[in-house]
């Protein structure tokens, strides 16, 4: 099918999904998480083939990315069930209201209708917005990125199964059958036909859709994310929080780029660090974190001179750049000066300092003593999610199902005219 057919399918299949009440849709979610284990071998077959296309072509963290094995099939299918328990956003009043007139105003949580997605290597996100999408009334259509297309598609055959088993179109499921710059660019200007477009990927994807869209679009993912290491931080903490946010998983847009030192901690704090992540992990045979420090870091540490343009890069690797500042004021400003509102966080044991940093920040996520790697829809309880919004309209954070809905009055009157 042309990227056009499968919108008016799409379209089609609104109505269906409509009408869907909770049981409905939360017994389909439960076919599909049950169809991707059933479809595993295929999807695994699928994707040995991504893998085998992209080495080579990708670097070991990128390709990390797109590998799919059982446990992370099973992973998938655990986030679709666990959408399927959470509470239905449809149809949920908001508010209301009784006017002296007599007249009473609901607002009613509804369906935003039709929702693209434009997505690179993670061929996992096809389930997780699959799965946020059906349970808030919405039909998706997805793009997956050219690395990750042979598992985006076994994987979306898998879910479409399921939910027609559940009595539901398939087409409430659809995957655009191509990875060309122009299939990206039909969405991006389907006006009539899509009520919102999500990119979730690097920073290309985003500027794309933001410069070229004509339907609405919300801008997610891009994340060069702060730890600020306070004068009043406890170090020990401070060391586990920073090794868990730059190297757990680096490829992904919640990993930690920049570290922030206050200048009285960074004499004791920096030889640590480097320890941490340089020499230990040499030494167990993992890849070191390649330091790359400012003049105040560098006169501290060994490692690599910072580039101009270091502190404005999301390196989605084994790389973290590293300045040492003044005060908490300076770390404000560094911050506003260089983050993209992700998430930002401050390890401190003063909780003045927390306040100030807490209120200052202007991200979607601001922590306090802990990783920045836990922006995510899962650890916030929502399942999963559909992208991490960095702008402010409509939704900001980790998408889950509220932010897949908007909202109509209902006004009921008895024979009121004005």
């Amino acid at each position: 099918m042309t990227t056009h057919e499968i919108l008016l399918a799409a379209q089609r299949a609104k109505a269906a999904l409509a009408a869907a009440d909770t049981e409905k849709k939360s017994a389909a979610l439960l076919a599909m998480a049950d169809s991707l284990l059933e479809h595993g071998a295929d999807i695994l077959a699928a994707n040995d083939q991504d893998m085998a296309a992209a080495k080579g072509t990708m670097s070991d963290v990128m390709l990390d990315r797109l590998r799919l094995d059982e446990g992370r099939i099973a992973a998938m299918a655990d986030g679709v069930r666990q959408v399927a328990v959470l509470p239905d956003p449809v149809g949920r009043v908001l508010s209301h209201v009784e006017r002296p007139n007599g007249l009473h105003i609901e607002r009613v949580s509804v369906p935003l209708g039709v929702v693209a997605i434009i997505y690179e290597s993670r061929p996992n996100v096809t389930s997780d917005a699959a799965a946020l999408a059906l349970m808030s009334g919405n039909v998706c259509v997805l793009r997956g990125g050219k690395e990750s297309w042979r598992s985006c598609d076994a994987i979306t055959r898998a879910l479409r199964t399921g939910v027609s088993r559940a009595g539901l179109p398939e087409d409430v499921i659809n995957l655009v059958q191509g990875t060309s710059r122009a299939s990206a660019n039909e969405l991006m200007t389907a006006s009539g036909l899509i009520d919102l477009l999500i990119p979730r990927g690097g920073a290309g994807l985003i500027r794309a859709c933001v410069e070229n869209a004509t339907v609405p679009c919300i801008q997610t993912g891009t994340g060069i994310c702060h730890v600020y290491v306070d004068r009043d931080a406890d170090l020990d903490m401070a060391l586990d929080i920073v090794e868990n946010a730059k190297t757990s998983r680096p490829s992904v847009c919640n990993a930690e780029e920049v570290l922030l030192v206050h200048e009285a901690v960074a004499p004791s704090f920096l030889p640590r660090l480097k320890e941490r992540l340089v020499d230990d992990r040499a030494a167990a045979g993992q890849v070191p974190v390649e330091l790359r420090l400012d003049e105040k870091a560098a006169a501290i540490i060994p490692g690599t001179a910072a580039g101009e343009g270091d502190f404005d890069q999301e390196f989605l690797d084994y790389i973290l750049a590293v300045a040492v500042v003044p005060d908490v004021a300076a770390a404000i400003g560094h911050i506003a000066a260089h983050s993209t509102g992700h998430s930002d966080a401050i390890v401190t044991k003063n909780a003045h300092t927390a306040a100030q940093f807490t209120a200052a920040v202007d991200s979607a996520a601001v922590y306090v003593n802990a990783s920045t790697r836990f922006t995510d829809g899962g650890e916030f309880g929502l399942g999963c999610e559909m992208g991490i919004s960095t702008q402010k309209l409509h939704a900001r954070g980790p998408m889950g199902l509220v932010e897949l809905c908007s909202y109509k009055y209902v006004i009921r009157g008895d024979g009121q005219v004005r």
